[in-house]
C-alpha cells in the first residue's frame, strides 16, 4: 500500500467502537532494518475539560490492526494495554 493510499482512513478501535483518529493526525514508526511498520502513534485529543493539561501520544503496535479497509483501518486494541509515550 502507497502511504498516499493510507493518508486520510480513520482509525477505528473494534474493542470499545472509539473512534481515535486519522492517519493524516498520525505517526508511523518503521524499523530501518526490514521497512516494516511497528506502530501508529496517535496524538491524544484534548477536550474541553482537559485543553491545560498535555496529553501523551497513543502507540498502537501494529500487531493490532486487523483490517485496512478503503475508508477505515480498524485495530483491535484494549486502551490500557496501548502505549503511552511520556514526552
Amino acid at each position: 500500500m502507497k502511504m498516499s493510499e493510507f493518508i486520510g482512513k480513520e482509525i477505528v478501535n473494534i474493542f470499545d467502537g472509539a473512534r481515535l483518529g486519522t492517519v493524516n493526525e498520525t505517526d508511523l514508526i518503521i524499523d530501518a532494518a526490514t521497512g516494516s511498520v511497528e506502530s501508529i502513534v496517535l496524538p491524544n485529543k484534548q477536550n474541553v475539560f482537559s485543553l491545560r493539561l498535555k496529553s501523551s501520544p497513543i502507540i498502537i503496535p501494529w500487531e493490532a490492526v486487523r483490517k485496512i479497509g478503503s475508508q477505515l483501518i480498524v485495530i483491535d486494541l484494549e486502551f490500557n494495554r496501548a502505549k503511552h509515550n511520556e514526552t
